[in-house]
């Protein structure tokens, strides 16, 4: 702690560098992620592939992958966030897929038979029931990403990393615990914050009054499938 309080500066600064990478580098894998895992739905003769092309990158240790990056990329933040976005990819995409594929059939077959497009089923049925499996992998790889992200010092990322390398390279416990700390703290809020917000969605799908006019009719037993 000695080293915080004299250094205050300096690890409110890393810190802000590490929270930078994993907000870009989640958010980018989001937004590829969830897009591919609808597609897969929609495709699925494609599920084997992708999902083993993913799960071979997740197999990879970290820093080999960040080593891997460098050569097209360089050092510094673009390999590591390239890196953490491709980890990043199974999870939320077989997420992705098994929130909306889990999805009740009655409802879907309801929805259907009303006549709803596939653009309307996705985006008034699918999504809002399938979102809190989908957030339950966009939490596991933030959380994730936290940790992997101090390896990226290595290649010269900067963030939390930074201290605790420089803490090993020294025999300098204090210098280690200014880096851990910060990061065990960003991990915990990060978690809790997704945990709130996965209940919010959880305790919504749960309660039929709150979701689509149809899923509501479908709970109630007023719609029924054909």
């Amino acid at each position: 702690m000695n080293y915080i309080m004299q250094n205050p500066q300096r690890v409110l600064n890393l810190t802000i560098e590490h929270l930078q990478i994993i907000i870009i580098a989640v958010s980018i894998a989001v937004i590829i992620g969830v897009p591919l895992g609808i597609l897969l739905t929609r495709m699925k003769f494609l599920q084997g592939p992708v999902f083993g092309i993913a799960g071979v990158l997740y197999t990879i240790p970290a820093l080999a992958l960040f080593a891997i990056m460098i050569p097209f990329f360089g050092l510094g933040v673009k390999p590591t966030v390239i890196a953490l976005i491709l980890y990043s990819q199974l999870a939320i995409i077989r997420n992705t897929v098994t929130g909306i594929e889990n999805i009740d059939k009655s409802i879907i077959e309801a929805a259907t038979g009303m006549g709803m497009t596939k653009m309307e089923l996705l985006l008034k049925i699918q999504l809002p029931l399938g979102l809190p499996v989908i957030m339950a992998g966009i939490r596991m790889v933030t959380v994730m990403a936290i940790g992997i992200a101090t390896i990226a010092s290595y290649i010269g990322a900067g963030g939390l990393g930074d201290l605790i390398f420089l803490g090993m390279f020294t025999i300098d416990t204090d210098i280690i615990l200014a880096g851990a700390i910060p990061i065990i703290i960003m991990a915990l809020v990060a978690d809790k914050v997704l945990v709130m917000f996965q209940k919010r969605l959880g305790k919504w799908k749960a309660e039929p009054k709150k979701t689509t006019k149809l899923v509501k009719e479908v709970y109630d037993g007023s719609v029924h499938s054909k």
